[in-house]
């Protein structure tokens, strides 16, 4: 039988009461729990102390500023996020990716920042206890090399959150708070892409918010592929943001997720302030080649999961580009 481990909880009323709550060893930071405590079942992990950040006032406010930014606390249930109108309006691909997160019952608890900060996952790490200790565990954890990539002295465990790369081609900033103070930068700088330690929050650090710039004149769209529609993780997800200035494509965003052990931007300045034909679509179809990394760690096979990757690549971009 799988049963949490023991631990205490706390449950701050500020953000400040969080960082120095966080800065204690052995401490998890705590959201809906929808991602981590399953994972804590399968003994995935044994914190001390897991600190409940629902409490922190104004944490889960969603806001339009006076500037037209979209502000949005780490706290924000993807079920808002979804159903906002304000979000449906004005960011659309933000909505239609919290949407596309699990069932509904899972959005209407879990969180913005718990979804952005979620594990990485792999067919030989989210197993039981029993299965991994036969299989002599992994390097993610307690284990000393990767299943994935045998002779290989990093993790590929798979990052698989479906909001992280809208947010980025939205151009979204984080907010994040720590023992050293605030500080902003880009979402894409939140993570790195090593399987165990994908992210690149500081001890003691917390995601606070997150600031969305109005759309201006971008278009915007999320689609992953996966293999049941609803519930499951992304195979490959793919975020688009386009701009056309008549037959020019003056700005293009993309990222991706469900290939590499975090959500990346793809380069696009080969396309960039040309006319969006055959041959530019090649040229950003080996573009997103070239940076994704798909590898055995999903049930589904790596030639497949390439394969709709570029695919969705391109229909995004082609159907952003004629308006659809």
């Amino acid at each position: 039988m799988n049963i949490l481990p023991d631990f205490r909880t706390l449950r701050p009323a500020t953000l400040d009461e969080a960082v120095k709550a966080m800065a204690a060893e052995g401490t998890m930071a705590l959201g809906g729990g929808t991602d981590l405590l399953p994972n804590l079942r399968r003994g995935l992990g044994t914190p001390q102390t897991l600190v409940d950040l629902t409490a922190i006032a104004g944490f889960a406010e969603l806001t339009v500023q006076a500037d037209g930014s979209l502000r949005l606390g780490a706290g924000v249930t993807l079920e808002d996020l979804a159903e906002d109108k304000a979000v449906r309006a004005g960011w659309p691909a933000l909505a239609q990716a919290a949407e596309y997160v699990a069932g509904p019952t899972h959005r209407a608890s879990a969180t913005l920042g718990g979804n952005l900060c979620q594990d990485t996952r792999c067919v030989f790490y989210n197993q039981s206890e029993w299965w991994r200790s036969g299989n002599n565990f992994c390097l993610k954890y307690q284990g000393d090399k990767c299943h994935v990539v045998v002779k290989s002295d990093r993790c590929y465990a798979t990052y698989h959150g479906d909001v992280a790369p809208a947010l980025m081609v939205l151009g979204a900033v984080a907010e994040i708070v720590g023992p050293k103070g605030r500080r902003s930068v880009p979402l894409a700088e939140m993570f790195r892409e090593v399987g165990d330690k994908h992210l690149t929050l500081e001890s003691g650090e917390v995601l606070a918010a997150v600031t969305v710039p109005p759309a201006d004149g971008w278009r915007a769209a999320y689609f992953k592929v996966r293999v049941r529609d609803a519930i499951d993780f992304p195979l490959a997800g793919v975020a688009v943001a386009l701009k056309r200035d008549g037959d020019t494509l003056s700005g293009l965003r993309v990222a991706i997720t469900g290939t590499n052990s975090a959500p990346l931007m793809i380069p696009t300045e080969a396309v960039v302030g040309k006319v969006w034909s055959e041959e530019n679509a090649e040229a950003l179809v080996q573009a997103v080649r070239k940076v994704s990394n798909v590898l055995k760690t999903t049930v589904m096979g790596v030639k497949y999961r390439r394969r709709v990757l570029l695919a969705v690549a391109r229909r995004l971009v082609d159907d952003l580009w004629t308006g659809k």
